[in-house]
């Protein structure tokens, strides 16, 4: 059993292992802690009663715009789960109606996401304190994509700290290509922006990981639909984001006060994803004038 220690001020505790009593206690944690998903919008968090099956613990839409189903367990999860997969996914590509119902209702929804309600890409989220390695290559198998997330808790006082362990990378070293998956590079960006917008993109997106790698920066390089993100596990640090057919800006995940701190003009704050955005002009934009707010959202991620 791990033990963890918080040093505060030379002063160190130890923190308690504490877990969920409840898988709903559970659920409630994930559905009200705003962070711990950082790319999807929790929309509904289901009522459990009688009745039910087939519906998944928890409904959201990601910034790409696809339907997340977000299964949560209080046990160790093992290869089990994969029927209750397919059952949420098929749900959700049957019912997209009542999920567009439900996000047009959510008081927090991005305008600019556009899920696609006549053709819906569905995304799959499990949740659980432990998953068994073992279950990992069954479910590398489903074409769906897939996150499989372990949350753990530990409590001093009446501070909580939770442990949140994407297993991505391990999922990704054993999943076969799939015929349909969508890839993000510059053939697609070309069907939906501008040609030249998009060559400007890629440029700032390859100068962004100079930068990353004349820092040693252990991020990854991830282009989506909406962005191209610089991210450590399961968190972006900055990234590149789409503002529509022939904009584009740098955004970084920082605290409005934080980002202000550098005298570069912002473009806005976006609240919601909590990150300070700066349209680039592709005629007068230099990547390295972004080189504090970099070095800033990396720092705040890292904790380095």
């Amino acid at each position: 059993m791990a033990n963890l220690f918080w040093k505060k001020n030379k002063k160190t505790r130890s923190l308690l292992p504490t877990p969920f009593k409840t898988e709903e206690e559970l659920e409630r944690i994930v559905f009200d802690t705003a962070g711990l998903l950082k790319d999807i919008i929790l929309i509904k968090r289901q009522v459990r009663h009688g009745g039910k099956a087939g519906i998944p613990d928890i409904i959201g839409v990601d910034n790409d715009g696809n339907i997340c189903i977000i299964e949560l367990k209080n046990t160790t999860v093992d290869s089990s789960i994969v029927i209750q997969i397919l059952e949420y996914a098929n749900w959700a590509e049957n019912q997209p109606d009542s999920i567009k119902s439900l996000w047009l209702q959510c008081e927090n929804k991005d305008e600019d996401i556009t899920p696609n309600w006549e053709n819906p890409q569905v995304r799959v989220i499990v949740i659980a304190p432990k998953i068994d390695r073992s279950a990992l290559s069954i479910c590398s198998k489903i074409s769906y994509a897939m996150d499989m997330i372990e949350i753990q808790r530990w409590v001093e006082g009446k501070n909580e700290l939770l442990l949140v362990n994407k297993l991505e990378e391990e999922i990704k070293r054993k999943v076969k290509p799939v015929t349909g998956l969508v890839t993000y590079d510059k053939e697609f960006y070309e069907t939906q922006r501008n040609k030249n917008s998009v060559i400007e993109f890629i440029r700032y997106a390859r100068e962004v990981e100079e930068i990353i790698k004349k820092k040693k920066w252990p991020l990854e390089t991830k282009f989506n639909q909406q962005y191209c993100g610089f991210k450590s596990g399961f968190f972006n640090a900055f990234g590149i984001q789409w503002m529509g057919t022939k904009t584009f800006a740098f955004f970084f995940k920082l605290e409005q006060k934080e980002a202000q701190r550098i005298k570069l003009p912002m473009t806005r704050y976006e609240s919601l994803w909590k990150q300070a955005v700066y349209n680039i002009d592709p005629a007068k934009t230099k990547t390295k004038q972004f080189l504090p707010l970099f070095e800033m959202a990396y720092k705040k991620l890292t904790g380095d």
